[in-house]
């Protein structure tokens, strides 16, 4: 079961009005960091990311550490194994040509470096994490969730051999269609038909847009078992998807509907020591649709299936975009708080006697 330790607001003195896509990284020396991108509203060019520090006696005050007159978007944290802090990010607009840069830290985030582009002259749509963090594998591979939002959304991932400083692109990951996916396919299939009678090309890639926005799957979530690894992805369907992979992420089977509603936003999940997961997402199946509430749900089966702790917010405005971490059985989440802040929890999990949560 989950134990309740904290739960506070990350930013004590708001420098911009908008504040969303939250990522949360404990360190080993107890403190923990918290950045995400703030500024005007989402996509404008004031949009920069920020990062505040929390130690014993709370999250200091928020300071941006990558800005430039153009759109900043989706932080993401990762420590590497020789104690590197690295912070990813996109930038650039409109979302499906976004570059992706980082920043590093040596001191535990006190000092970054300037911003890099992770894969010089890209023009995928970014590569690297798109905003859940990577994972280190027992092989030592690290696994970065990523994906492209031109035409129809598609997620694929990127791993790295030599700790975080080359990557290497695997396939796209392609969807089984179901729901709005089927019908914005039929459209388009009907599209394609007429356009290979009238001698024309195509590209199934270039969905326009009134067929395929939302439509597809993004920003995966990932875990490894003995089985493999694993993702839970965000879709239009009405569902969270799911891929798995026999080969250290390097191929992946196509992604499938599970039995959990989502709503087209962000979701995180975190496998603990004793190999619980921990899901956080909004459980609405409407594409789309409310991003309230915002529920902590917990698999004991490797994630077949799931069964909801509580809700972290179920009141009337946006909770969103949350970020979960863990260390041994202590658990952070970390989430967009009304567009107005990030809130930040913290969880111990504790077992019964008797091994029942």
């Amino acid at each position: 079961m989950l134990q309740f330790r904290t739960h506070q607001l990350v930013i004590r003195d708001r420098k911009t009005l908008a504040h969303h896509a939250s990522t949360v990284l404990p360190l080993s020396d107890g403190r923990v960091l918290v950045a995400w991108f703030g500024g005007s509203r989402e996509g404008s060019n004031d949009v920069s990311i920020w990062l505040a520090r929390k130690d014993g006696r709370g999250f200091g005050e928020a300071r941006c550490v990558a800005s430039s007159m153009e759109a900043h978007w989706n932080p993401v944290l990762f420590q590497a194994e020789d104690g590197r802090i690295l912070l990813f990010f996109k930038k650039g607009y409109p979302i499906a040509d976004w570059r992706t840069y980082v920043i590093e830290s040596s001191d535990l985030g006190e000092t970054w470096s300037g911003a890099r582009e992770l894969v010089p002259g890209d023009v995928s749509g970014g590569r690297g994490p798109v905003r859940n963090k990577p994972i280190r594998l027992k092989s030592g591979r690290v696994l970065a969730p990523a994906s492209v939002e031109r035409g129809l959304w598609r997620c694929f991932m990127d791993y790295s051999d030599d700790d975080c400083r080359t990557w290497t692109k695997s396939g796209l990951i392609e969807a089984r269609g179901t729901g709005h996916l089927d019908e914005g396919l039929k459209k388009w299939q009907s599209a394609m038909e007429r356009a290979r009678l009238a001698g024309e090309t195509f590209d199934y890639a270039q969905v326009p847009a009134e067929y395929a926005h939302g439509r597809g799957v993004i920003q995966p979530a990932l875990w490894e078992d003995e089985a493999g690894v694993h993702a839970l992805l965000r879709s239009g369907e009405g569902k969270i998807y799911r891929t798995d992979s026999q080969d250290n992420g390097r191929t992946w089977c196509e992604a499938y509907p599970t039995q959990m509603p989502n709503n087209n936003s962000g979701l995180d999940l975190t496998r603990l020591d004793n190999g619980v997961i921990l899901l956080v997402c909004n459980p609405v199946s409407e594409n789309f649709g409310a991003r309230s509430p915002l529920s902590v749900f917990v698999s004991l089966d490797h994630g077949t299936s799931w069964e909801k702790i509580g809700d972290l917010e179920d009141g009337p405005g946006e909770f969103s975009y949350p970020s979960i971490a863990s260390r041994e059985n202590h658990i952070w989440i970390t989430y967009t708080y009304k567009r107005e802040n990030i809130a930040c929890w913290e969880f111990d999990w504790v077992e019964h006697a008797s091994g029942d949560r």
